[in-house]
């Protein structure tokens, strides 16, 4: 079931941009995740991004893209130039997105330890989503993922590849009762 105008969630019924009231309030410097649309919105981050795999970096950039979409912690996508891709290694199975087309997997190794599916991309992404084609995200429940030096978390379920810092708060889709968001 897919978050739309007509949806009920805990009681709660969405209307499209409307913070719902179980969302926790953002203090000063932090964002809702619902206060992020749908369709996701790709913005472009000039915080420093960073990928290691056991201390060697695989990544580093600070010219990111974050997907923002509502529910969900910010995914960040890094520049194919800014990532070490003797440390990918293309993976052989793919899905697909509404939004942004179809995904392609990456192990990501440092020589010693491969951790199997800890990227992905959107080759031929189009469209509204056409700033990310080529960019490579990864997840951060598998890889030193940081954002400005802070440790990032995965968002719950794992299934999807944001990234949870200090200054994002949800709830998160993925977390248990959020089946339906």
């Amino acid at each position: 079931m897919k978050l739309s105008d007509e949806n009920e969630t805990f009681g709660w019924h969405y209307r499209g941009g409307e913070r719902p009231p179980f969302a926790i309030a953002p203090q000063a410097g932090q964002e809702s995740v619902w206060d992020y649309p749908r369709p996701p919105a790709i913005v472009a981050s000039d915080r420093r991004v960073e990928v290691r795999l056991d201390g060697r970096v695989i990544a580093s950039t600070r010219a990111a893209f974050r997907v923002l979409e509502t529910a969900g912690a910010p995914t960040y996508y890094l520049p194919p130039e800014t990532v070490d891709f003797d440390a990918l290694v293309a993976g052989e199975s793919q899905s697909f997105c509404e939004w942004k087309g179809v995904a392609r997997y990456w192990d990501v190794t440092d020589g010693r330890r491969t951790v199997a599916r800890a990227a992905w991309s959107y080759p031929d992404a189009g469209g509204r989503s056409a700033a990310i084609a080529g960019c490579i995200a990864f997840y951060c429940d598998r890889l030193d993922c940081r954002v400005d030096g802070q440790r990032a978390f995965a968002q719950p379920g794992g299934f999807y590849g944001g990234w949870v810092t200090p200054d994002v708060v949800g709830p998160f889709k993925g977390e248990p009762g959020t089946e339906g968001w």
